[in-house]
Protein backbone atom coordinates (compact mmCIF):
# COMPACT_ATOMS: atom_id res chain seq x y z
CA UNK A 1 0.00 0.00 0.00
CA UNK A 2 1.04 3.11 -1.11
CA UNK A 3 0.75 6.25 0.95
CA UNK A 4 0.34 9.98 -0.70
CA UNK A 5 0.22 13.40 0.93
CA UNK A 6 -0.10 16.70 -0.68
CA UNK A 7 3.44 18.31 -1.47
CA UNK A 8 5.00 21.01 0.91
CA UNK A 9 4.44 24.01 -1.53
CA UNK A 10 0.96 23.47 -0.73
CA UNK A 11 1.58 24.85 2.40
CA UNK A 12 2.81 28.34 1.50
CA UNK A 13 -0.07 30.39 2.36
CA UNK A 14 -0.59 29.32 5.96
CA UNK A 15 -3.75 30.94 7.47
CA UNK A 16 -2.48 33.64 10.09
CA UNK A 17 -3.71 34.00 13.72
CA UNK A 18 -6.45 36.88 13.49
CA UNK A 19 -6.94 36.80 9.43
CA UNK A 20 -2.72 37.86 9.11
CA UNK A 21 -2.72 40.33 12.06
CA UNK A 22 0.98 40.06 12.07
CA UNK A 23 1.40 40.78 9.05
CA UNK A 24 -0.39 43.48 9.25
CA UNK A 25 1.30 45.54 12.30
CA UNK A 26 4.90 44.44 10.35
CA UNK A 27 3.80 46.37 6.89
CA UNK A 28 2.25 49.05 8.95
CA UNK A 29 5.40 49.41 10.85
CA UNK A 30 7.61 49.45 7.55
CA UNK A 31 5.33 52.04 6.31
CA UNK A 32 5.40 54.03 9.20
CA UNK A 33 9.64 54.22 8.78
CA UNK A 34 9.11 55.17 5.13
CA UNK A 35 6.44 57.63 5.39
CA UNK A 36 7.19 58.43 1.34
CA UNK A 37 5.24 55.65 0.86
CA UNK A 38 1.70 55.26 1.52
CA UNK A 39 0.77 52.89 3.57
CA UNK A 40 -2.34 50.05 2.64
CA UNK A 41 -3.21 49.81 6.56
CA UNK A 42 -4.81 53.13 6.54
CA UNK A 43 -5.71 54.05 3.25
CA UNK A 44 -8.20 51.39 2.94
CA UNK A 45 -9.16 50.76 6.50
CA UNK A 46 -12.37 52.77 7.28
CA UNK A 47 -13.10 51.33 11.14
CA UNK A 48 -14.38 49.27 12.04
CA UNK A 49 -18.28 49.40 13.61
CA UNK A 50 -18.63 48.60 17.27
CA UNK A 51 -21.21 47.83 19.91
CA UNK A 52 -19.06 48.76 23.13
CA UNK A 53 -19.77 47.12 26.85
CA UNK A 54 -18.03 48.68 29.96
CA UNK A 55 -17.96 46.12 32.77
CA UNK A 56 -18.48 48.13 36.05
CA UNK A 57 -18.45 46.75 39.49
CA UNK A 58 -21.80 46.91 41.17
CA UNK A 59 -20.11 49.07 43.80
CA UNK A 60 -18.06 51.55 41.27
CA UNK A 61 -20.15 54.96 42.12
CA UNK A 62 -19.20 56.32 38.94
CA UNK A 63 -19.95 53.99 36.08
CA UNK A 64 -20.54 56.89 33.48
CA UNK A 65 -16.80 57.82 33.51
CA UNK A 66 -15.29 54.25 33.24
CA UNK A 67 -18.09 54.06 29.68
CA UNK A 68 -16.75 57.19 28.76
CA UNK A 69 -13.38 56.63 28.22
CA UNK A 70 -13.63 53.43 26.71
CA UNK A 71 -15.55 55.11 24.26
CA UNK A 72 -13.22 57.41 23.92
CA UNK A 73 -10.62 55.04 23.65
CA UNK A 74 -12.29 53.06 20.47
CA UNK A 75 -12.55 56.64 18.27
CA UNK A 76 -8.91 57.16 19.10
CA UNK A 77 -7.90 54.01 17.53
CA UNK A 78 -10.39 54.96 14.57
CA UNK A 79 -13.31 52.96 15.01
CA UNK A 80 -17.15 54.18 14.97
CA UNK A 81 -19.53 53.67 17.41
CA UNK A 82 -23.10 51.88 17.10
CA UNK A 83 -24.22 51.21 20.55
CA UNK A 84 -23.14 51.08 23.82
CA UNK A 85 -23.89 49.58 27.35
CA UNK A 86 -23.30 49.23 31.05
CA UNK A 87 -22.97 45.77 32.33
CA UNK A 88 -22.59 45.75 36.20
CA UNK A 89 -21.01 42.22 36.84
CA UNK A 90 -20.52 40.40 40.32
CA UNK A 91 -18.22 38.21 39.49
CA UNK A 92 -16.72 37.33 36.12
CA UNK A 93 -17.10 33.92 34.40
CA UNK A 94 -14.25 31.67 34.01
CA UNK A 95 -15.21 30.78 30.28
CA UNK A 96 -16.99 33.62 28.69
CA UNK A 97 -16.48 36.46 31.56
CA UNK A 98 -20.03 37.90 30.61
CA UNK A 99 -21.87 34.03 30.77
CA UNK A 100 -23.69 32.48 27.95
CA UNK A 101 -26.97 34.10 28.51
CA UNK A 102 -25.64 37.51 28.83
CA UNK A 103 -23.04 37.09 25.63
CA UNK A 104 -26.44 36.06 23.20
CA UNK A 105 -28.57 38.60 24.41
CA UNK A 106 -25.64 41.23 23.84
CA UNK A 107 -24.95 39.75 20.48
CA UNK A 108 -28.29 40.24 19.63
CA UNK A 109 -28.85 43.91 20.12
CA UNK A 110 -25.56 44.44 18.43
CA UNK A 111 -26.38 42.57 15.27
CA UNK A 112 -29.29 44.69 15.43
CA UNK A 113 -27.41 47.79 14.98
CA UNK A 114 -25.24 46.18 12.57
CA UNK A 115 -22.07 46.02 14.56
CA UNK A 116 -19.23 44.25 13.34
CA UNK A 117 -16.95 44.21 16.32
CA UNK A 118 -17.73 43.42 19.85
CA UNK A 119 -15.66 45.86 22.31
CA UNK A 120 -15.04 44.71 26.06
CA UNK A 121 -14.58 47.30 28.23
CA UNK A 122 -12.25 44.90 30.59
CA UNK A 123 -9.24 42.02 30.46
CA UNK A 124 -10.07 38.93 28.59
CA UNK A 125 -7.82 35.63 28.49
CA UNK A 126 -7.57 34.32 24.90
CA UNK A 127 -9.78 31.39 25.63
CA UNK A 128 -12.38 33.97 27.03
CA UNK A 129 -12.22 35.76 23.69
CA UNK A 130 -12.54 32.56 21.45
CA UNK A 131 -15.70 31.15 23.29
CA UNK A 132 -17.24 34.71 22.95
CA UNK A 133 -16.34 34.32 19.41
CA UNK A 134 -17.93 31.31 19.05
CA UNK A 135 -21.18 32.47 21.04
CA UNK A 136 -21.51 35.73 19.64
CA UNK A 137 -20.29 35.21 16.14
CA UNK A 138 -18.58 38.54 15.71
CA UNK A 139 -14.62 39.10 16.55
CA UNK A 140 -14.33 40.32 20.00
CA UNK A 141 -11.83 43.35 21.44
CA UNK A 142 -11.23 44.05 24.89
CA UNK A 143 -9.53 46.62 26.65
CA UNK A 144 -5.96 46.17 26.28
CA UNK A 145 -6.14 45.16 22.54
CA UNK A 146 -8.11 48.51 22.30
CA UNK A 147 -5.09 50.26 24.38
CA UNK A 148 -2.78 48.91 22.16
CA UNK A 149 -4.20 50.37 19.19
CA UNK A 150 -4.18 53.53 20.46
CA UNK A 151 -0.56 53.35 20.96
CA UNK A 152 -0.06 51.74 17.56
CA UNK A 153 -1.45 55.35 16.33
CA UNK A 154 0.39 57.71 18.68
CA UNK A 155 3.77 55.99 18.47
CA UNK A 156 6.26 58.54 16.34
CA UNK A 157 9.89 57.55 17.43
CA UNK A 158 12.02 54.62 17.23
CA UNK A 159 11.79 53.69 20.19
CA UNK A 160 8.31 54.31 20.77
CA UNK A 161 7.35 52.10 17.69
CA UNK A 162 9.73 49.18 19.02
CA UNK A 163 7.95 49.20 22.91
CA UNK A 164 4.45 49.35 21.12
CA UNK A 165 4.99 46.78 18.81
CA UNK A 166 6.60 44.47 21.24
CA UNK A 167 3.74 44.93 23.31
CA UNK A 168 1.17 43.88 20.17
CA UNK A 169 3.45 40.76 19.60
CA UNK A 170 3.63 39.65 23.25
CA UNK A 171 -0.66 40.65 23.76
CA UNK A 172 -0.59 38.17 19.97
CA UNK A 173 1.37 35.16 21.03
CA UNK A 174 -0.97 33.35 23.68
CA UNK A 175 -4.11 34.16 20.95
CA UNK A 176 -2.07 32.71 18.00
CA UNK A 177 -4.33 28.69 18.31
CA UNK A 178 -8.14 29.01 17.16
CA UNK A 179 -7.88 32.76 15.36
CA UNK A 180 -6.87 32.37 12.13
CA UNK A 181 -8.37 29.34 9.97
CA UNK A 182 -7.42 25.65 10.16
CA UNK A 183 -4.61 26.81 12.33
CA UNK A 184 -4.34 23.09 13.48
CA UNK A 185 -3.58 22.20 9.58
CA UNK A 186 -0.12 20.17 9.42
CA UNK A 187 1.77 20.34 7.20
CA UNK A 188 2.00 16.83 5.11
CA UNK A 189 4.36 14.30 5.24
CA UNK A 190 4.95 10.94 3.99
CA UNK A 191 4.43 7.56 6.59
CA UNK A 192 7.29 6.05 8.61
CA UNK A 193 9.50 8.90 6.21
CA UNK A 194 9.11 11.93 8.47
CA UNK A 195 6.51 13.20 10.68
CA UNK A 196 3.72 14.84 9.99
CA UNK A 197 5.86 18.36 10.25
CA UNK A 198 4.27 21.77 12.31
CA UNK A 199 1.18 22.77 12.26
CA UNK A 200 0.07 26.74 11.04
CA UNK A 201 -0.62 27.79 14.48
CA UNK A 202 3.53 26.58 15.29
CA UNK A 203 4.55 28.26 12.36
CA UNK A 204 2.74 31.49 13.06
CA UNK A 205 4.25 31.35 16.49
CA UNK A 206 7.61 30.77 15.30
CA UNK A 207 7.40 33.95 13.11
CA UNK A 208 6.27 36.12 15.90
CA UNK A 209 9.28 34.50 18.25
CA UNK A 210 11.68 35.40 15.38
CA UNK A 211 10.10 39.37 14.78
CA UNK A 212 10.27 39.62 18.68
CA UNK A 213 13.61 38.44 19.61
CA UNK A 214 14.56 41.17 16.53
CA UNK A 215 12.88 44.17 18.09
CA UNK A 216 13.78 43.57 21.17
CA UNK A 217 17.35 43.42 19.88
CA UNK A 218 16.99 46.67 18.45
CA UNK A 219 15.38 48.11 21.78
CA UNK A 220 18.11 46.95 23.77
CA UNK A 221 20.69 49.21 21.70
CA UNK A 222 17.89 52.15 21.70
CA UNK A 223 17.66 52.09 25.64
CA UNK A 224 21.38 52.00 26.07
CA UNK A 225 21.61 55.68 23.82
CA UNK A 226 18.83 57.12 26.36
CA UNK A 227 20.71 55.97 28.98
CA UNK A 228 24.09 57.59 27.52
CA UNK A 229 22.12 60.88 26.69
CA UNK A 230 20.41 61.25 30.48
CA UNK A 231 23.84 60.05 31.90
CA UNK A 232 25.06 63.39 30.19
CA UNK A 233 22.14 65.24 32.40
CA UNK A 234 23.47 64.15 34.97
CA UNK A 235 24.57 67.55 36.47
CA UNK A 236 21.07 69.30 35.61
CA UNK A 237 17.81 69.81 37.83
CA UNK A 238 15.06 67.49 36.51
CA UNK A 239 11.67 67.98 36.61
CA UNK A 240 8.74 65.38 35.43
CA UNK A 241 4.99 66.28 34.64
CA UNK A 242 2.76 63.09 35.38
CA UNK A 243 -0.54 62.63 35.55
CA UNK A 244 -3.40 60.79 33.93
CA UNK A 245 -3.82 60.93 30.23
CA UNK A 246 -5.34 64.03 28.27
CA UNK A 247 -5.22 65.97 31.62
CA UNK A 248 -3.16 69.05 29.44
CA UNK A 249 0.41 67.86 30.44
CA UNK A 250 1.91 68.42 26.70
CA UNK A 251 -0.25 72.07 27.17
CA UNK A 252 1.83 72.55 30.19
CA UNK A 253 4.86 71.92 28.51
CA UNK A 254 4.36 73.94 25.64
CA UNK A 255 3.71 76.85 27.39
CA UNK A 256 6.58 76.87 30.13
CA UNK A 257 9.27 75.78 27.40
CA UNK A 258 7.80 76.62 24.00
CA UNK A 259 8.30 73.01 23.21
CA UNK A 260 6.05 72.82 19.78
CA UNK A 261 5.02 69.57 20.80
CA UNK A 262 1.50 68.20 19.33
CA UNK A 263 -1.43 68.71 21.99
CA UNK A 264 -4.16 67.59 20.47
CA UNK A 265 -7.76 66.48 22.59
CA UNK A 266 -7.04 62.96 22.75
CA UNK A 267 -5.59 59.78 24.81
CA UNK A 268 -2.17 59.01 24.81
CA UNK A 269 -1.15 61.72 22.36
CA UNK A 270 2.07 61.11 23.61
CA UNK A 271 4.17 58.19 24.58
CA UNK A 272 7.54 59.35 23.94
CA UNK A 273 9.28 61.25 27.00
CA UNK A 274 10.10 64.61 25.30
CA UNK A 275 12.62 66.86 27.45
CA UNK A 276 13.06 70.88 27.52
CA UNK A 277 15.10 73.23 29.22
CA UNK A 278 13.27 75.17 31.49
CA UNK A 279 15.82 77.96 32.80
CA UNK A 280 19.29 77.95 31.60
CA UNK A 281 22.48 79.27 34.20
CA UNK A 282 25.30 78.82 35.00
CA UNK A 283 25.52 75.51 37.07
CA UNK A 284 21.75 75.55 37.53
CA UNK A 285 20.36 74.19 34.37
CA UNK A 286 16.38 72.98 35.58
CA UNK A 287 14.97 70.83 32.66
CA UNK A 288 11.42 69.69 31.97
CA UNK A 289 10.13 66.27 30.65
CA UNK A 290 6.71 65.52 29.61
CA UNK A 291 5.89 61.86 29.90
CA UNK A 292 3.23 58.95 28.89
CA UNK A 293 -0.44 59.61 30.48
CA UNK A 294 -1.46 56.77 32.86
CA UNK A 295 -4.68 55.31 32.80
CA UNK A 296 -6.75 52.44 35.42
CA UNK A 297 -6.53 49.69 34.76
CA UNK A 298 -3.14 50.38 32.49
CA UNK A 299 -1.99 46.57 30.81
CA UNK A 300 0.92 44.99 32.69
CA UNK A 301 2.53 44.16 29.36
CA UNK A 302 2.32 48.16 28.62
CA UNK A 303 3.89 49.25 32.04
CA UNK A 304 7.15 46.35 31.00
CA UNK A 305 7.78 47.59 27.74
CA UNK A 306 7.59 51.13 29.02
CA UNK A 307 9.56 50.25 31.52
CA UNK A 308 12.61 52.49 30.08
CA UNK A 309 10.63 55.44 29.45
CA UNK A 310 8.80 55.55 32.89
CA UNK A 311 12.31 54.85 34.74
CA UNK A 312 13.42 58.81 33.95
CA UNK A 313 10.59 59.25 35.96
CA UNK A 314 12.76 57.95 38.93
CA UNK A 315 16.05 60.31 38.08
CA UNK A 316 13.92 63.63 38.96
CA UNK A 317 14.08 65.71 41.43
CA UNK A 318 10.03 66.80 41.44
CA UNK A 319 7.14 65.41 40.55
CA UNK A 320 4.85 67.47 38.78
CA UNK A 321 1.52 65.59 39.27
CA UNK A 322 -0.91 67.35 36.79
CA UNK A 323 -4.81 67.15 37.09
CA UNK A 324 -7.42 68.11 34.81
CA UNK A 325 -9.77 70.17 37.37
CA UNK A 326 -13.08 70.18 35.34
CA UNK A 327 -12.97 66.60 34.97
CA UNK A 328 -15.76 65.03 37.45
CA UNK A 329 -13.66 62.04 38.00
CA UNK A 330 -10.43 63.66 38.90
CA UNK A 331 -10.12 62.13 42.25
CA UNK A 332 -9.92 58.75 40.83
CA UNK A 333 -7.31 60.01 38.08
CA UNK A 334 -5.41 61.27 40.88
CA UNK A 335 -5.81 57.90 43.16
CA UNK A 336 -4.94 56.11 39.63
CA UNK A 337 -1.87 58.27 38.74
CA UNK A 338 -0.44 57.95 42.52
CA UNK A 339 -1.12 54.22 42.93
CA UNK A 340 1.14 53.54 39.45
CA UNK A 341 4.16 56.12 40.95
CA UNK A 342 3.63 53.90 44.07
CA UNK A 343 4.36 50.63 41.95
CA UNK A 344 7.49 52.36 39.53
CA UNK A 345 8.51 53.35 43.89
CA UNK A 346 8.39 56.94 42.75
CA UNK A 347 6.63 57.58 46.09
CA UNK A 348 9.26 59.14 47.65
CA UNK A 349 10.19 61.91 45.10
CA UNK A 350 8.70 65.34 46.50
CA UNK A 351 5.62 66.69 44.66
CA UNK A 352 3.87 69.61 42.99
CA UNK A 353 0.27 69.25 42.09
CA UNK A 354 -1.35 71.20 39.07
CA UNK A 355 -5.10 71.31 38.65
CA UNK A 356 -5.30 72.19 35.39
CA UNK A 357 -8.74 73.51 32.89
CA UNK A 358 -10.04 75.65 35.61
CA UNK A 359 -11.13 77.87 32.81
CA UNK A 360 -13.70 75.22 32.41
CA UNK A 361 -14.84 74.67 35.80
CA UNK A 362 -17.58 76.50 37.12
CA UNK A 363 -17.27 76.61 40.66
CA UNK A 364 -13.96 78.46 41.61
CA UNK A 365 -14.46 77.93 45.15
CA UNK A 366 -12.81 74.41 45.50
CA UNK A 367 -9.57 75.35 47.89
CA UNK A 368 -10.77 72.76 50.52
CA UNK A 369 -11.27 70.35 48.62
CA UNK A 370 -7.96 70.30 46.48
CA UNK A 371 -6.28 71.22 50.02
CA UNK A 372 -7.37 67.10 50.89
CA UNK A 373 -6.59 65.65 47.51
CA UNK A 374 -3.21 67.38 47.65
CA UNK A 375 -1.76 65.72 51.07
CA UNK A 376 -0.77 68.92 52.20
CA UNK A 377 2.18 69.10 49.02
CA UNK A 378 2.07 72.63 47.10
CA UNK A 379 -0.49 72.99 44.41
CA UNK A 380 -2.19 75.29 41.85
CA UNK A 381 -5.15 76.01 40.04
CA UNK A 382 -4.27 77.44 36.27
CA UNK A 383 -4.95 77.28 32.35
CA UNK A 384 -1.93 76.89 30.57
CA UNK A 385 -3.74 79.14 28.11
CA UNK A 386 -3.27 81.91 30.94
CA UNK A 387 0.39 83.40 30.10
CA UNK A 388 0.38 85.13 33.76
CA UNK A 389 -0.01 82.20 35.65
CA UNK A 390 2.28 79.58 33.66
CA UNK A 391 4.87 82.55 34.29
CA UNK A 392 4.16 82.37 37.98
CA UNK A 393 4.26 78.63 37.83
CA UNK A 394 7.44 78.57 36.42
CA UNK A 395 8.81 81.04 38.85
CA UNK A 396 7.42 78.02 41.61
CA UNK A 397 8.50 75.18 40.14
CA UNK A 398 12.27 76.84 39.72
CA UNK A 399 11.89 78.05 43.77
CA UNK A 400 10.67 74.03 44.53
CA UNK A 401 13.94 72.33 42.89
CA UNK A 402 16.57 74.95 44.77
CA UNK A 403 15.05 74.28 48.10
CA UNK A 404 18.23 71.89 48.87
CA UNK A 405 20.83 74.04 47.77
CA UNK A 406 23.25 75.29 50.60
CA UNK A 407 26.30 77.56 50.35
CA UNK A 408 29.43 75.99 51.50
CA UNK A 409 33.33 76.88 51.04
CA UNK A 410 35.30 74.23 49.82
CA UNK A 411 39.75 74.15 49.04
CA UNK A 412 41.23 72.71 45.96
CA UNK A 413 44.48 72.29 44.93
CA UNK A 414 45.49 72.98 41.32
CA UNK A 415 46.78 69.88 40.34
CA UNK A 416 42.82 68.73 40.91
CA UNK A 417 41.51 69.80 38.05
CA UNK A 418 38.63 67.45 37.49
CA UNK A 419 36.96 68.54 40.30
CA UNK A 420 37.51 72.14 39.84
CA UNK A 421 35.91 71.21 36.29
CA UNK A 422 32.88 69.48 38.40
CA UNK A 423 32.56 72.85 40.83
CA UNK A 424 32.34 75.19 37.25
CA UNK A 425 29.94 72.54 35.81
CA UNK A 426 27.58 71.70 38.65
CA UNK A 427 27.55 75.18 41.03
CA UNK A 428 27.01 78.82 41.21
CA UNK A 429 30.37 80.17 42.24
CA UNK A 430 29.96 83.21 45.15
CA UNK A 431 33.59 83.98 45.18
CA UNK A 432 37.15 82.44 44.65
CA UNK A 433 40.14 82.92 46.18
CA UNK A 434 44.29 81.51 45.02
CA UNK A 435 47.07 81.00 47.38
CA UNK A 436 50.31 79.19 47.08
CA UNK A 437 48.68 75.86 46.83
CA UNK A 438 45.10 76.30 45.51
CA UNK A 439 42.04 77.25 45.01
CA UNK A 440 39.27 78.75 47.87
CA UNK A 441 35.86 78.52 46.74
CA UNK A 442 32.35 79.72 48.69
CA UNK A 443 29.83 77.71 46.32
CA UNK A 444 26.15 77.45 46.29
CA UNK A 445 24.83 74.44 45.02
CA UNK A 446 22.94 71.04 45.44
CA UNK A 447 23.89 69.57 49.28
CA UNK A 448 24.39 66.26 47.91
CA UNK A 449 26.81 67.65 44.67
CA UNK A 450 28.62 70.36 47.63
CA UNK A 451 29.00 66.74 49.58
CA UNK A 452 30.60 65.00 46.64
CA UNK A 453 33.07 67.57 46.28
CA UNK A 454 34.37 67.55 49.89
CA UNK A 455 34.96 64.34 49.42
CA UNK A 456 36.88 64.66 46.28
CA UNK A 457 38.62 67.80 47.08
CA UNK A 458 39.51 65.93 50.48
CA UNK A 459 40.83 63.10 49.13
CA UNK A 460 42.98 65.42 46.48
CA UNK A 461 44.71 66.99 49.42
CA UNK A 462 45.43 63.79 50.93
CA UNK A 463 46.80 62.64 47.34
CA UNK A 464 48.77 66.26 47.16
CA UNK A 465 50.58 65.78 50.80
CA UNK A 466 51.58 61.73 49.92
CA UNK A 467 53.18 63.66 46.71
CA UNK A 468 54.97 66.34 48.67
CA UNK A 469 56.64 63.95 50.86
Amino acid sequence: MKFYSKPIVEHDEVPLADNGRLEEIIKFWKDRENPGKKSAHNSNKKGNLCYVVSVVEYKDPHPEGKLSEILGLVQAQGDRICGHEIYHSAKPNPKTFLGRGISEDIAERANELGADLLVIDAELSPSQMRNLEEITYLPIADREGIILNVFLCHAETRHARNQVEIAQLEYLRPRIRGLGLNMDQQAGGIMRGRGPGETASELMARQLDRRLAQLQKSSRKLITAGVSQRQSRVTCKRIALVGYTNAGKTSLMNALTMAGLSARNRPFETLDTTTRCLIRRSGEDILLSDTVGFIRSIPERLLNSFESTLSEILETSLLVIVVDAADPEKELHLRTTEKLLLKLKANTIPRFYVFNKIDKLKNSALSENFNSLTHGNNWVTLSSMNTKAVKQLRENLIHAVNTEKQISNVFVPYASREVITKIYAQCRIIEIKSDVNGLKFTLEGDKKVLEQIKIASNEAIQLNKGVQK
